[in-house]
């Protein structure tokens, strides 16, 4: 008799393949299938060969190679796919079982499907998985949601596969996040913030570029040093890297010949939306997805850069060189620090609106290690909620407080030399907008108010007495001459 196996997969693209092999890899036996069964094959003929694989056909096929209370994982593309495997699915499953979805899927379609899993007597787990291929082979960010019962089935198959932290390696970057669909929001906020990282990132090379006129190698030299600080991440490093990667079609280095249009995936787009709902400032993402927007009409802004013009650049000096990378450096950590700040709000407003018992300091954890976002400073947000489970805001902790205090005055002159030499920083003019905003006790929705209940009778509230307020604005305007 065949051993029965331990994990089922659906889907065997890139991410799908390189999951199974590393749930493999950690002692489990694992059943695949894809709807292309070719796949199958070849998976089993080549990385698979001879590995405690079962390749599988049918989806009937793979339900009976498992073991109970059986685990089916798919990883096929997010949205009405996702609906119509399930259907196949729960015919053939029995109570207990799980099915879990490791697409970037949409929260609502998470908390709908959980819902209706489990009045079939099946639990359901949706998944943020970040990191990317290699991170799905070697060790991926985790981030489960769903039916709380299906945790402790999974748990030891998740917390195996995930990337590994701390000083002695063993912090599995995957905890229980939430019920229904709280994984799969904050993979969202993952996600989101990772576009804002992007976006500030090439915002500073843009800086150092034009500004500076810095070359490819003298930027590799930049960002390596940057990389060994408190800027160190995943995104620092992969951005070193690509400076020195040489085009093997032409001449000098292949960045240079790549055109300046980004694709998005739209969970940036999620994320600004549902912030949006929450009534959260959560601009730097909504600044990094109107980047990637502009960067889409290349051809209307070619036309447009033979018609309008900017400054003389060569009018406006940028001081010392040395000094002025730093400023750009301090620019980036505390712009960065604002990005987080915002999607933790934003998480902390999703829970309270969907009754979801985030932890933030874990949420963090589950960052530090095999997903995009990976940073030396998550730590640093760990330990702040650790601290302060119900903390406000991150830029109230002290470090962050201490952090954007002493980056300002670089990050105000680097605002200001961009704008004055025409370069587009929108993201690092977002983040200190916001970080203006925030500090301040008064801004100017008074006047706002006082034009929504002149128009619209909207009404308002006063600062020196309780109550709803008003005022015939006609009858006593003064009148213009």
């Amino acid at each position: 008799m065949t051993e029965k196996c331990d994990f089922g997969l659906i889907g065997l693209a890139v991410m799908g393949e390189n999951l199974a092999l590393n749930v493999e890899s950690r002692g489990f036996r694992v059943a695949v299938y894809n709807r292309t069964v070719d796949k199958v094959d070849a998976l089993l003929a080549g990385r698979a060969r001879g590995k405690r694989f079962q390749g599988c056909h049918t989806i009937t096929e793979l339900v009976a190679s498992l073991a109970k209370p059986r685990k089916v994982m798919m990883l096929v593309k997010a949205g009405p796919a996702v609906d119509e495997l399930m259907e196949q699915l729960i015919p053939l499953l029995e109570p207990g079982d799980v099915i879990i979805d490791g697409g970037n899927e949409h929260y609502t379609n998470t908390e709908r499907r959980t819902r209706y899993v489990e009045s079939k007597g099946l639990l359901f787990i949706g998944t943020g998985v970040s990191g990317g291929e290699e991170g799905a082979l070697k060790g991926p960010s985790l981030m489960p949601g769903g039916s709380p019962a299906a945790w402790p089935l999974l748990r030891p198959i998740f917390q195996a596969i995930a990337a590994k932290v701390g000083p002695n390696n063993d912090i599995p970057c995957c905890e229980w996040v939430g019920p229904r669909g709280a994984g799969h929001y904050v993979k969202m906020v993952h996600n989101g913030i990772e576009y804002g990282d992007m976006q500030l990132i090439c915002e500073a090379y843009l800086m150092l570029k034009e500004a500076l006129g810095l070359s490819n190698a003298e930027l590799y030299d930049v960002f390596d040093e940057w990389n060994r600080g408190e800027l160190q991440s995943y995104l620092i490093e992969i951005s070193r890297d690509i400076f020195s990667v040489a085009d093997d079609l032409a001449s000098g280095e292949l960045v240079d010949k790549i055109l300046d249009t980004a694709g998005a995936k739209g969970t940036g787009k999620w994320m600004s939306q549902l912030a949006l709902d929450l009534g959260v400032p959560s601009t730097l993402v909504t600044a990094a997805v109107y980047a990637r927007c502009i960067s889409a009409i290349k051809d209307a802004r070619v036309r447009a850069s033979q018609v309008l013009s900017g400054p003389q650049s060569a009018a406006h000096a940028i001081g010392e060189r040395t000094a002025f990378i730093e400023a750009v450096r301090q620019a980036l950590y505390a712009s960065k620090i604002c990005s987080y700040a915002q999607g933790f709000v934003q998480l902390q407003a999703a829970a309270k609106e969907h009754d979801w018992p985030l932890n933030y300091g874990d949420c963090a954890l589950l960052w530090r290690g095999g997903c995009i976002i990976r940073a030396q400073f998550l730590d640093r947000i760990k330990e702040a909620f650790s601290k302060k489970p119900d903390l406000e805001n991150l830029l109230l902790h002290p470090y962050f407080t201490r952090a954007v205090h002493e980056g300002q005055s670089a990050w105000r002159h680097v605002v200001t030399t961009a704008t004055q030499r025409g370069i587009p920083v929108p993201a690092f003019s977002t983040a200190l907008a916001y970080y203006d905003s925030y500090r301040r006790a008064f801004l100017p929705a008074n006047l706002l108010q006082a034009q929504r209940d002149y128009f619209g009778a909207h009404t308002y509230q006063r600062t020196d007495r309780p109550g709803v307020f008003h005022t015939d604005w006609i009858a006593r305007r003064r009148t213009p001459r």
